[in-house]
């Protein structure tokens, strides 16, 4: 199977990432949302990113037209009728997902293969919802979608051979590296990501060192790019409790336990860079 056209179920911030990385790739791209202000919002975003980009001389203004003119926005679903692969980015509901998934398999031809974005649910789930659960995966990107250079390929029990192969040469075509991750809580990075943050807020909690102090710990001793605290604010704190807490929810391991800090910072609704505060402060 060849695909050629590539649909993309939200244009969040996510959405409009991967409508914009397989724009780039030279795929046609639909790309919904619920509504046209909503859409309007996440085509807006694609269009300054790729502007930006402009400026900055990493693509030229021919580049950026050409991938506009691979874009199309709508709010009806049924143009993804003739989508070889629909991309679900929905938020992390599983209710929701099983909707789309289930409206997706009746408008789809039998041979487009459906795939959802979901750092943690349970994919079987979602693909029990249409008549099609071997053409049913996970394509788990990262933020930003256009930079972040994996992709976790996630495989139920019913996924079949060929469309694994079928979207590792996908993931190929639009610059990823993909790793074959399990239908588990978390897949593979989470595993690993969620207790390493959690541990780094607990730190910070119990008193054990300053947050400026954690960051530069792990920056400088680790040679990671960014402090954890630092990276947190940047993917938003609320995305964090979500994740750990669905994670403990299914695994009831101690190590996805949130700290109470997370908990009342994300009461406060100090969820990190786009609310001006997190860890730290911005303008």
């Amino acid at each position: 199977m060849e695909i050629k056209k590539v649909g993309v179920v939200g244009c969040g911030v996510m959405g409009s990432g991967i409508a914009q990385l397989c724009a780039q790739s030279g795929y046609q791209v639909v790309v919904s949302e619920i509504n046209d202000e909503l859409l309007n919002k996440g085509l807006a975003s694609i269009e300054k990113i790729l502007a930006r980009s402009v400026e900055k001389g990493r693509i030229s203004q021919q580049d950026k037209d050409a991938t506009l003119g691979h874009i199309k926005g709508t709010t009806n679903t049924k143009d993804f009728s003739d989508c070889d692969i629909i991309i679900e980015v929905a938020i992390e509901n599983m209710d929701l997902k099983k909707r789309i998934f289930a409206e997706l398999d009746e408008i789809c031809s039998k041979d487009a293969i459906l795939a959802t974005n979901s750092s943690v649910l349970s994919i079987i789930d979602m693909a029990v919802s249409t008549k099609r659960p071997d053409k049913v995966l996970g394509l788990h990107f990262f933020n930003p979608a256009p930079i972040m250079k994996l992709l976790e390929i996630v495989r139920t029990i019913a996924t079949s051979d060929e469309t694994i192969e079928v979207c590792q040469e996908f993931g190929k075509s639009v610059g990823k590296t993909s790793v074959i991750a399990p239908d588990k809580p978390g897949f593979i990075v989470n595993r690993i990501w969620i207790p390493y943050m959690l541990h780094a807020i607990s730190l910070l909690e119990d008193g054990i060192a300053s947050k400026e102090d954690i960051d530069a710990a792990v920056t400088a001793g680790l040679n990671y790019p960014m402090g954890p605290l630092t990276l947190v604010d940047l993917t938003g704190l609320d995305v964090l409790l979500f994740v750990a807490n669905a994670m403990y929810e299914q695994l009831k391991d101690p190590r996805y336990i949130a700290p109470t800090l997370l908990k009342k910072m994300v009461t406060a609704g100090w969820l990190g860079r786009k609310t001006g505060k997190g860890f730290y402060e911005y303008k």
